[in-house]
């Protein structure tokens, strides 16, 4: 039965080891060092210096197991921490103002699915500008099983960013969001058309929101030349593939597309 089943096997010699229950620790131990704080109120130095020195170890492990390891990826990696946990920061204060329901911000890191989703997509967003794009898609699609929340590491996504619910939302890996942007659960920011199957590689294939947009459940947008203008509100189920101007409101009614403008004040 196992000769059988090696003859299905594939032969590419190219392709990558990646120890999966590695990666999964690793993914788990840097969320703790993130956000160790809200887990651990009380911590001591000693305990946060044995928890980085975990993560460190177990990224030289990945990269040497991958052999992804590239003049100073570990380096540049693990310099870009406090950057991360800097730009989360920007999320709760968005997700606690625009969330009359959160009792207080350890609430939200600790227990909002959609902070989770975007804590992982930091992490993997860096590992995937360094060259490691599989073990980043891996670490995505954890989140992915976890939260329900699909967001592709390649995506460029800015800060406040605030996702309220979050179950069935997909951002694409050309999406480009821009600060204070609100999306709620089962939206979609897709690629119009996928017919020419891996030839689209490296192009826009997925739309542009600007900031201070809201987009509410289950709205779907398509298309790299789509660009959803700043300050403007997408409405539910609304089904959309060409560009909206700023302070655009969009609403889908039946089988009509409504679109008007907000009073600028």
């Amino acid at each position: 039965m196992l000769e059988e089943l090696e003859k299905q096997f594939h032969k590419d010699e190219n392709i990558l080891r990646l120890n999966e229950t590695l990666v999964s620790s690793f993914a788990k131990n840097i969320r703790e060092l993130i956000i160790f704080d809200y887990i651990k109120p009380n911590y001591t130095k000693e305990e946060l210096n044995d928890l980085y020195n975990l993560v460190e170890k177990e990224f030289e492990s990945i990269l040497e197991e991958t052999k992804l390891n590239n003049n100073n990826t570990k380096e540049l990696f693990l310099s870009k921490i406090p950057n991360i946990r800097k730009r989360l920061n920007t999320t709760i204060d968005a997700i606690y103002e625009g969330d009359p329901a959160a009792l207080n911000k350890q609430q939200i890191v600790l227990n909002y699915p959609g902070f989770e989703a975007i804590l992982y997509y930091r992490v993997a967003h860096e590992l995937y500008i360094l060259g490691l794009s599989f073990v980043a898609r891996f670490i995505s699609e954890l989140t992915h099983h976890s939260t329900g929340i699909d967001i592709n590491p390649g995506a460029t996504i800015g800060d406040f960013f605030f996702i309220d619910h979050g179950t069935g939302i997909v951002i694409g890996e050309t999406s480009v969001i821009g600060d204070h942007v609100k999306i709620y659960q089962g939206v979609t920011l897709g690629a119009l058309s996928l017919s020419k199957g891996r030839s689209l590689q490296g192009t826009r294939r997925h739309p542009t929101v600007e900031d201070y947009v809201t987009i509410y459940s289950n709205a779907a947008i398509f298309g790299g030349d789509t660009i959803i203008g700043h300050h403007s509100t997408i409405g539910g189920d609304v089904y959309l593939t060409h560009s909206v101007e700023p302070y655009s409101i969009v609403l889908q009614t039946d089988k009509n597309l409504i679109i008007t403008k907000k009073e600028i004040k």
